[in-house]
C-alpha cells in the first residue's frame, strides 16, 4: 500500500528528526523501540503509539502536540469550535481583576449547580455546549468569589476551571489545560478542600504520563493520596484515592513497570468494593468498571493486546455510564484489535466510538492514528472506512 500522501505523526517525526540532525537509527538508539518500527511509523505503514510519540518527543525535546499536529485547526473550524477558545483563554485571566461591577451574580447555590452540569455537560461529550457556557459562568463565579467569598463559591470555580481543562485537554489545547489546572489549584487553596485539591494533582499526573515524564507523574500521585489523607475517610475520599491509583496504573504500565502497576490495580480494586460504582463523585466515574477499564488500558500500554482484548470482552459497561468514557473504551479496544490483525472489528470499535462520542473521538490522537493505519492494512478500503478517513480530514 502507497504512504499517505498527507502529513502525519510519522513525517513530523522525521521532520523534527531531521532539525536535530539524527538519522532514524540514532534516534531509534535513544527510545525504547526498534529501528524498523521507527523507520515504519516514519513512511505512514505503522501507526504511532501514544507511549512511542511521547518518547520520541521527550527524547528530541519538544512537546507532543508538535508531533500530532494538534489542535487540528480545520475540524475545530467544521464544528465551530475553534472560535469558543479563545473566549475560555480570556475567562482564566479574570483570577486576579476582582469582583466585575457590570456583573450581578446569581445566588451561590444557583452557580453551583450550573458549574456542577457542566462537569457533567463535558462526560457526555456536549462539547460545543459546554465550552459557549463556560467564560460567562466563570466570570459570575470570579465575581462572586470576591463579593463573598465562602467554600462552596470556591469549589464552584475550582470545578468551572477543571471543565476548562477537559474541554481544552479534549480539543488539543494542551496549553490552555495547564493554565487551567494551575487556576483550579488556586480556587482548591481558598476553598481549604483537599479532595479537589487532590483530584488537581491527578489531572497534572496525566499532563507528564502525555508527555512522557512518568517519574513525575507518579509523584504528583503520592502528593494526591498526601492530600487526600487530610480529608475524613468518606465515600468520596475513597473514590478519590481509587481513582489516583488508576491514574499511577497506566503512568506505570507505559513505564514498563509490570510490578507497580498490579500493586496500584490491586489497592484501587480494593477502594471500588467500598464504593461500589461512584460515577458522580467528582465526575471521576470511579467504581468496579472503571478498574476493569484499566486493566484494558495498562494491558495496551504494555502492548499486550491480546490479553486487552481478553479482559475487554468481559466488561460490561454499566447504564449510566459517561459516554466520554465509553468512547475511550472504544478506542483503546479499537487499538487492540488493529494490532492483532482483526481489522473489521477494529473498524466497528471506532464507529462506535464515533456514535457515542463523535466530537471526542474526532479529536483523540489515538482514534486518528488507527483510523490511518488500517487504511494501509486493508487491501480493499470499505466504504465506512473511507468515510472515516474524510471525517478526520484525511
Amino acid at each position: 500500500m502507497p504512504e499517505l500522501a498527507v502529513e502525519h505523526v510519522g513525517t513530523r517525526i522525521a521532520e523534527y528528526r531531521k532539525r536535530a540532525r539524527l538519522t532514524q537509527r540514532e534516534l531509534a538508539q535513544r527510545i525504547p523501540y526498534s529501528y524498523s518500527l521507527l523507520h515504519q511509523v516514519e513512511r505512514g505503514h505503522k501507526s504511532a503509539s501514544p507511549d512511542l510519540v511521547s518518547a520520541v518527543a521527550k527524547a528530541l525535546r519538544v512537546d507532543v502536540t508538535a508531533l500530532t499536529g494538534q489542535p487540528y485547526v480545520a475540524e475545530l473550524q467544521q464544528d465551530r469550535l475553534e472560535g469558543m477558545i479563545r473566549p475560555i483563554r480570556e475567562s482564566l485571566d479574570l483570577y486576579d481583576l476582582g469582583a466585575d461591577p457590570e456583573l450581578a451574580p446569581r445566588p451561590v447555590t444557583t452557580l453551583v449547580s450550573e458549574a456542577d452540569d457542566l462537569c457533567r455537560q463535558v462526560r457526555a461529550t456536549h462539547l460545543h455546549r459546554a465550552a459557549a457556557a463556560l467564560p460567562g459562568l466563570i466570570a459570575e463565579i470570579t465575581t462572586a468569589a470576591c463579593r463573598t467569598p465562602c467554600t462552596e463559591v470556591w469549589q464552584a470555580l475550582g470545578s468551572a476551571y477543571r471543565t476548562a481543562h477537559d474541554v481544552a485537554v479534549k480539543l488539543g489545547f494542551y496549553d490552555l489545560s495547564t493554565i487551567a489546572l494551575d487556576r483550579m489549584g488556586w480556587a482548591a487553596e481558598r476553598a481549604s478542600d483537599p479532595l479537589l485539591a487532590a483530584v488537581r494533582q491527578y489531572m497534572r499526573a496525566l499532563v507528564y504520563f502525555r508527555e512522557g515524564e512518568h517519574t513525575v507523574g507518579l509523584r504528583l500521585v503520592a502528593l494526591g493520596h498526601d492530600m487526600v489523607r487530610q480529608a475524613e475517610v468518606t465515600r468520596a475520599s475513597l473514590a478519590v484515592a481509587g481513582q489516583l491509583h488508576l491514574g499511577a496504573t497506566v503512568i506505570a504500565a507505559r513505564a514498563r513497570r509490570a510490578d507497580d502497576v498490579r500493586t496500584h490495580l490491586r489497592e484501587a480494586t480494593g477502594h471500588a468494593r467500598r464504593t461500589g460504582e461512584a460515577m458522580h463523585v467528582h465526575w471521576l466515574s470511579f467504581g468496579p468498571t472503571n478498574v476493569a477499564v484499566h486493566e484494558v488500558s495498562a494491558a495496551v500500554e504494555m502492548h499486550q493486546y491480546g490479553q486487552a482484548l481478553g479482559k475487554a470482552a468481559r466488561i460490561a459497561l454499566p447504564h449510566g455510564w459517561p459516554m466520554s468514557r465509553r468512547s475511550h473504551f472504544y478506542i483503546d479496544r479499537a487499538r487492540s484489535e488493529m494490532e492483532t490483525g482483526h481489522t473489521e472489528s477494529a473498524l466497528g470499535s471506532l464507529v462506535t466510538a464515533r456514535r457515542l462520542a463523535p466530537q471526542q473521538t474526532r479529536y483523540h490522537p489515538g482514534a486518528r492514528e488507527t483510523i490511518k493505519a488500517l487504511l494501509h492494512m486493508q487491501r480493499r478500503t470499505p466504504d465506512t472506512l473511507n468515510h472515516m478517513a474524510d471525517w478526520i480530514n484525511l
